[in-house]
This record gives C-alpha cells, structure tokens and sequence, in this order.
C-alpha cells in the first residue's frame, strides 16, 4: 500500500535547506532594508496567513456557486466574502475578484469589451503609463491598435485638450485612465466626457492609488468609469492579486467571461482568501490613518528631496509616490539605484516625461512612502531617508555607502516587522 513520504505533511521549509535559505535572506532584506518601491508594501501577519494557507490545495473554476469542480462550499464562501468586501469598499454593484495580477486584469477588460483590432487609447509609458495597457511588448500591444496621449511638457501634468484631440483623430473603443509612475489626481469626470463625445468606453487603472480611493482621500473613479481594475498590493497594502469593479449589469459576462475562461484558468484560491483579508482590512478607521500618514510621509519625502536640489517631476504629488529627475546630478537611474541598493534602500529606476534616455539607463526614480509608512515611519523619518538618499547619490563611494547602510539599519531595528 502507498503512504506519503515520511515528513510529507510536517516537515518544513527545512527539508528543503536551498530554499530555506533564499527564503530566510529575504526575510532578513526586508528587515534591514527601507522599502521605497511603489509597487510593493508590508502586509499583515493576517494577509501572510490567509494567503498561504491550505486553500492552495483546492481547485476551482467558475464564479461561485457555480463552479466546474465540486466541495467548493468553503471556496464560495471566500470568494464571495472578497466580492462582497470590493464593493462595498469601492461603492460598486459589481466585483471580479479572481485575476492573478493587475496585467491579467486589464487584459481581462480588453478581452471582454472589444474585439481583435480595435483602438485602445491610453497613457504611454514614457509619460508615466502602465505596460499592460498597450505597450508594444504585451499581448495588448499586438492585439489592439493603440494609440497613447502624454502630458504636457510645461507641467508633466495631464492636459485634456490635447487627450480629447487624440481621441477625436484616433476613435478608440475604450480610452484608460491611470498608469504606473504619474502622481497627481486625474480628471475622471474630463475624461468621462471624451469618452461620451467619441464613443468609447472609459476604463481607469488605480493600481497605485486605490487604497488612498478606499480611504476617501483620492477622488474615486465612479460614477465616471465604465470599469475599474486595480491591484491589492500597492497603495491597499494587501495580498498580489488584481480586482475589476463595475456598475452596469450589462457587462458582467463579458468582463467575467474576459478573466476566466479569457485569460486565465482556475482560481488561486488562497490569492483570494488573501484579497478578502486584505479588503477587509481596508474598510477599518486604521486603514485611513495609514492612507493619511503615507500621504504626509510621501509629502515629506519629495519636499526633502526638492530641496536637496533634486527636482521633483511636476513640482510635487498628490498620492503616495513620487518620480525624481536625477538630471542635476549627472547619474543615471540603473547606477542610482544600485547605490542606493547598496545602502540599504530598495528603489526602481524610471524613465522621466520627455526622457532623453533610455528605459534601461533612464533620468529617474520612482519613490514611494507605502512599505515605510506601513511599518511606522513617520514624517521625520522620512526627512532622514530622503537626506540619505541626497548623500548617497553626492558620492557612491564605499565609504559613503557604509554609513548610510549603518544608519537604516538602526533606524529599521527601531521599526521592526514579523
């Protein structure tokens, strides 16, 4: 008769020493390590659970209550919980809690709503925008005709005139809102009117900005937005994962029907258990104290940094991350964030509006408050790492890089996590 291996049901990331190890410097990065990457944040010991849990054993295809595979008692109970939590928190009627990430959830949206060929008008890379919505590169790209509008080169802000002009030459099906690198609060009402003189669909992407929308510090993109897709794991400081919210009943099967069976199969069920924790989380008065803190933090930061003498692309922000032009300085982003890497302080290179350079060796960096803030810095600290951030990039020497790297981790043993 077979039996499990002995150990199969107890045993540890020990059996398995590699692994274990990798696992364990992480741990020890994210201690000993100020996290200023706009797409990642702490989550709880609560999200860390739920999501690796032994949901991870349980297949299920479907939206609940009427899925493919049977004992999906528990599984409904969780994935509705996550529904039932998105709407409520994004005053929508309708949720989509199943894609794996943010990509998969715009690429759901794009399936659904349009056919191979039409137009997608949505803000290019350059300026600010996100990848998966359009980028040559992507399953989009080559499956869509894209068009993109940018911002305006006196003040790296969004201007509507020249997207309604676009939009009028290009006809798109759908125009989105929203990307990866741009700080400032959008329009969403400028945008629903360009969208209803030229017949499109309107989409926002709040990926990065959605937890401050869940607090009521950002405005929300309903009623204004057919479709809203999102991530968990940003600004909401949850699970991986990514969201589609909506308002007419009428698009509910094409956009359920765009995620599974579109572009993806059965549900990673402990990734929604852990959307549904983190969900939760965000509807509690502590959630907003920590959208209000990573707004003063974030605000900190930049004025620091500004008065270093480093510019900050559009004179400022309006949510919880920033983009620095590192132009004055005479080094590029790649060697930028290697230094600073090395000084204890995770950040990304990133290109600039109107960058001469390229994506590989750009002008900038994206910063944000959102790991910080979550593991209690405040707006002193953030005064002290953007001080930090100046002298590194003033002389990337060993010695320089040295005390830096002493100086956050005493200021993360102060803060420590899990």
């Amino acid at each position: 008769m077979a039996r499990p291996v002995e150990g199969y049901f107890t045993a540890g990331l020990d059996a398995d020493p590699k692994l274990a190890a990798a696992i364990r410097g992480e741990l020890e990065r994210q201690r000993n390590c100020i996290e200023l990457i706009a797409s990642e944040n702490i989550v709880s010991r609560l999200v860390l659970e739920a999501q690796g849990s032994i949901l991870a054993n349980k297949t299920v295809e479907g939206l609940p209550y009427g899925r493919y595979y049977g004992g999906a008692e528990f599984a409904d109970a969780i994935e509705a919980l996550a529904i039932e939590r998105a709407r409520k928190l994004f005053d929508c009627r309708f949720a989509n809690v199943q894609p794996h990430s943010g990509s998969n959830a715009n690429a759901a949206v794009f399936m659904g709503l349009l056919k191979l060929g039409d137009r997608i008008l949505a803000m290019n890379v350059a300026a600010g925008g996100h990848i998966s919505h359009g980028h040559p590169a992507t399953l989009t790209g080559r499956d869509y005709k894209i068009d993109f509008y940018g911002v305006s080169r006196a003040s790296e802000r969004l201007d509507l005139d020249e997207i309604r002009d676009r939009a009028r030459i290009c006809r798109p099906r759908i125009i989105v809102a929203g990307g990866s690198a741009y700080s400032r609060v959008i329009d969403f009402a400028g945008f629903r009117a360009i969208a209803d003189e030229v017949g499109a669909y309107f989409m926002v992407d709040m990926a990065h900005f959605a937890g401050l929308v869940a607090s009521g510090l950002y405005p929300n993109p309903f009623p204004h937005a057919d479709v809203v897709t999102l991530t968990t794991y940003k600004s909401l400081r949850g699970a991986r994962g990514g969201l589609v919210l909506w308002n007419d009943p009428s698009l509910s099967s094409k956009i359920d029907n765009g995620v599974f069976p579109g572009v993806q199969g059965s549900v990673l069920l402990h990734g929604v258990a852990g959307k549904a924790a983190c969900l939760g989380e965000a509807s509690r008065p502590e959630f907003m104290d920590y959208c209000r803190d990573a707004l003063e933090n974030a605000a900190m930061l930049a004025t620091t940094l500004s008065q270093s003498g480093l510019r900050i692309i559009s004179g400022g922000t309006d949510t919880t991350l920033m983009l620095v032009d590192l132009t004055s300085r005479y080094i590029t982003g790649d060697v930028a964030a290697t230094a600073l890497e090395r000084a204890g302080l995770a950040v990304n290179k990133n290109l600039i509006p109107f960058d001469p350079r390229p994506a590989e060796a750009p002008s900038g960096l994206r910063l944000s408050s959102n790991a910080g803030t979550a593991r209690g810095f405040g707006p002193s600290q953030y005064a002290e790492i953007g001080k930090w951030i100046d002298q590194v990039l003033g002389g990337a020497d060993q010695a320089n890089i040295g005390v830096v790297r002493a100086r956050v981790e005493a200021l993360c043993r102060q803060f420590p996590i899990y």
